[in-house]
């Protein structure tokens, strides 16, 4: 069964959230805590939204997920940025149902687009999107600036003065 994240989930979305970290070989990097989660999703301006995979009354799985935009198509659509299923109920099915879901939110508010990124040596995974007919974007390499050059980068020394 696939539903939107209540509250109540919190706990064990960041659980499940420092799974993913671990999985994906950088359980450091995870800095949320249950606070900024709570208020990331059900805050008074959410910007995220998160789907729950579950099995009976327990939650399996999620998807965290934000609306994006192309001024290439001129819509929305929405960004994948985190498909999670506990490596004890993959294969049944949870993963394609979080997905068919959140195609379905796309279609549903006609979101041309829906995107995400998966590690290059993540090939479980990456099978798992091909059997989809989802394509990777081999032209497109994502980029990052955080910690001490986002700092730089802000920095009143690097403004261009065209831009205000």
């Amino acid at each position: 069964m696939i539903r939107a994240a209540a509250p109540a989930d919190v706990p064990v979305l960041l659980t499940m959230i420092r799974e993913l970290a671990a999985y994906e070989r950088s359980p450091e990097a995870v800095h949320a805590e249950e606070s900024s989660v709570q208020t990331a999703l059900f805050g008074t301006s959410p910007r995220v939204f998160a789907l729950v995979a579950t099995d009976g009354d327990v939650p399996v799985g999620f998807a965290a997920w934000f609306v994006s935009f192309s001024t290439w198509t001129g819509r929305h659509g929405i960004y994948l940025e985190d498909l999670y299923v506990r490596p004890t109920h993959r294969g049944a099915g949870h993963g394609r149902a979080l997905l068919a879901e959140l195609a379905r939110i796309a279609l549903d508010r006609g979101y041309p687009r829906l995107e995400w990124s998966v590690l290059d040596w993540n090939s479980p995974a990456i099978d798992f999107y091909r059997s989809l007919d989802a394509e990777p974007m081999t032209e497109w390499t994502t980029w990052r600036a955080t910690g001490p050059a986002l700092t730089r980068l802000a920095s009143p020394g690097t403004r261009d003065s065209r831009y205000g």
